[in-house]
C-alpha cells in the first residue's frame, strides 16, 4: 500500500524481512504493484504479512488476522497507529475553505478504502442537508489509487480529492516534485492505521511471533534507518476491535442514506 517508489518498496521489503527473521517465520516476498485489486490479494489463503486498509478489516471483507500497524512519524498521529485523510486541491485553486469547493468536481479512490472513501464521506456528512443531499455537481469515483487522485487534482480533472495523509507524507519524502503543485485544504479526523494481516491458515504461534517482532522492532539496531526512510516510529499490535471507529463512521453514513461521497 505504501510502496510510493521502487526504492521505498525495497525498504518495506527489508523491514518485513527483519521482522520475519526475528519472528522465525519464513515468508516469500511477492510484488503486487498497483492498480491490481487488493481485495483479491487479501483473500489469498497463503497470505503471510500484507498491509490491509482498516475499512475492509472493519467490514470483514476478507477473512484475515490483524497483526500490527505502523505508527506514523507525524504530529497528527500523536504517537499512535493512526492516520487521517488530506483533502487536496491545486496550489493555484481559488478555494480557501471546504464549502467553497461544493458544486465543483470531487474524486474518490475505491469503495473499500477508508482514506479515499469512508473518511471522506464521514468528513462531508455534516455538510449535507435535506435540501442539498449531494454537495458536488460531478463525482469521479473508482480512481483506485492515491496516486491517481493526486494526478487528477494536479491535472485539473477534479477540483478536490482525498489523499491518505501518511501516503502523502511518504510521497513528499520520496517524490517531492509530485506534490509541489497541490496543497491541503482540510484534513479529516484520525482513524486506525492500516495493519499488517495474515490469512487464518497462518499458525497462531507464527502470528504471535510476528506481532511481537513488529512491536519490538523500534528497539532493534536495524530499525533507525528504516524508520527514517519510511517515517514511522514503530508498530502497535492490533486486533479487529481496534477498527470499531472505522465501522462506526460507515454505519453513520449508511444510516443517513449517504452511501457514496457526493
Amino acid at each position: 500500500m505504501y510502496a510510493v517508489s521502487p526504492d521505498a518498496e525495497r525498504v518495506w521489503q527489508d523491514l518485513i524481512a527483519h521482522v520475519a527473521d526475528e519472528a522465525g517465520v519464513s515468508l516469500d516476498y511477492v510484488a503486487y504493484p498497483a492498480p491490481q485489486p487488493l481485495e483479491l490479494l487479501w483473500r489469498r489463503a497463503d497470505l503471510g504479512c500484507v498491509q490491509m486498509c482498516g475499512y475492509p478489516i472493519a467490514l470483514r471483507l476478507a477473512d484475515i488476522v490483524p497483526i500490527a500497524a505502523p505508527i506514523p512519524r507525524a504530529a497528527w498521529a500523536e504517537g499512535r497507529a493512526a492516520y487521517r485523510t488530506d483533502l487536496i486541491v491545486r496550489q493555484d485553486a481559488p478555494f480557501r475553505s471546504l464549502p467553497e469547493t461544493f458544486g465543483r468536481r470531487l474524486g474518490w479512490t475505491v469503495a473499500h478504502s477508508h482514506s479515499g472513501f469512508n473518511a471522506l464521506r464521514h468528513h462531508l456528512l455534516p455538510y449535507r442537508t435535506r435540501e442539498r443531499p449531494a454537495l458536488y455537481r460531478e463525482v469521479r469515483g473508482n480512481l483506485v489509487t492515491a496516486r491517481a487522485v493526486l494526478d487528477a487534482v494536479r491535472d485539473g480533472v477534479i477540483d478536490i480529492g482525498p489523499l491518505d495523509a501518511y501516503w502523502h507524507t511518504l510521497i513528499r519524502q520520496w517524490r517531492p516534485e509530485l506534490v509541489a503543485a497541490v496543497r491541503v485544504l482540510e484534513s479529516t479526523a484520525t482513524a486506525p492505521m492500516p495493519a499488517f494481516v495474515a490469512a487464518p491458515a497462518m499458525p497462531g504461534e507464527h502470528v504471535a511471533a510476528l506481532r511481537a517482532a513488529f512491536v519490538a522492532a523500534s528497539a532493534r539496531p536495524w530499525f533507525a534507518p528504516v524508520g527514517d526512510a519510511l517515517l514511522i516510529d514503530g508498530f502497535s499490535a492490533v486486533t479487529h476491535e481496534d477498527f470499531r471507529q472505522t465501522l462506526a463512521w460507515h454505519e453513520a453514513a449508511m444510516a443517513a442514506g449517504y452511501a457514496e461521497p457526493a
